[in-house]
């Protein structure tokens, strides 16, 4: 086994490398203010794409599975609770706006932030689909959020 250590590059800009702030880093490193980084390994995550001329019913079915297989419990129950209460209403436009918000950020803990407003929204996130995400995690009717609801809900009559 060799000791070698990997090459390591760090994925927050330092002053000699700028990026494009319409570029958000594509690679998650963690982040620990006392880590030295000698261990580091970076991995890099594919750009989201848009997916062209997918029916809109596949949309909110793909949507409905990604809010609800997040890397992070809290994001699985507040998506997946409010997937449930808003996928349905939502438009094509609003659709694309919402997959863009759970999949285009590398980092699950920044889309948490972002909702319970412990940290600002960047810009590229801010719109209508994050303002009606930010209230419902506000919970003003208190509801008891625990755990991801049930799918049975999916096959009940709309009649």
């Amino acid at each position: 086994m060799s000791d070698a250590v990997p090459s390591l590059t760090p994925s927050t800009p330092t002053p000699s490398t700028p990026t494009p702030s319409t570029q958000p880093s594509r690679a998650y490193r963690g982040e620990s203010p006392n880590d030295s980084e000698k261990d580091l390994i970076e991995i890099q995550i594919p750009p989201w794409e848009a997916r062209i001329n997918e029916a809109i019913e596949t949309k909110r079915a793909r949507l409905l599975y990604e809010s609800r297989k997040r890397g992070m419990l809290e994001n699985c129950i507040i998506l997946s609770l409010f997937a449930k209460q808003y996928l349905h209403t939502l438009s094509e436009a609003q659709l694309h706006t919402y997959d863009r918000l759970i999949n285009e950020p590398s980092n699950d803990w920044d889309i948490y932030y972002w909702a319970t407003e412990t940290k600002p929204t960047p810009k590229e996130y801010c719109s209508d689909v994050m303002e009606l995400l930010k209230e419902y995690t506000k919970n003003r009717n208190m509801e008891q959020r625990l755990r991801q609801p049930d799918l049975e809900y999916l096959f009940e009559s709309k009649d």
